[in-house]
């Protein structure tokens, strides 16, 4: 492919020619081998939608020469040489984000209200049965604390009668 084709400008260094398509837009540039498609795709002006930017998620995925590949951690591969140019079929953007402009809307305002009564509702709802539990928790609490009166109590009894029990100067 000749390198006429290309808009001055972009990409500037590379001798492998790169076309990215996304829907009918097209955009060239040129890469080196081993550079990432990250940078070329933005040496382009070529946008691509970024998750994790580690190769996990699989939100930038595009077709590579007929080969899903994930750009974010992607190479242009050596073999790019051998053939005329490499292209990278990107995924369309299924809407762009538009603000309205307003930090809230009447809809979001009423389902906040509905969830918060919703909220109320359950915590009234779940009340008796944390009630109950914390009535059994304090019964149990309540129980230790005697029986380890009782074994103090014991104990000191016991060595107070050892105590009497001995003789003089021993103690």
């Amino acid at each position: 492919m000749p390198l006429s084709i290309f808009p001055a400008g972009v990409g500037l260094k590379g001798t492998i020619p790169v076309v990215f398509r996304q829907g009918n837009a097209t955009r060239t540039s040129m890469a080196w081998a081993g550079q990432p498609i990250r940078d070329v795709a933005s040496q382009a002006g070529q946008y691509i939608q970024y998750g994790c930017g580690k190769g996990e998620c699989g939100t930038c995925e595009c077709m590579m020469n007929g080969k899903w590949v994930r750009p974010c951690v992607e190479t242009v591969p050596a073999n790019a040489m051998e053939k005329d140019e490499l292209v990278l079929q990107i995924k369309a953007i299924k809407s762009k984000t538009t603000s309205s402009g307003t930090f809230f809307s009447i809809r979001s305002f009423f389902m906040g209200f509905w969830n918060n009564l919703l909220g109320m509702f359950g915590f009234v709802r779940w009340r008796k049965k944390a009630s109950t539990n914390w009535d059994e928790r304090k019964a149990y609490e309540d129980l230790v604390a005697q029986k380890t009166l009782e074994r103090k109590l014991a104990r000191q009894s016991a060595a107070a009668a050892n105590n009497n029990g001995a003789a003089p100067g021993m103690a």
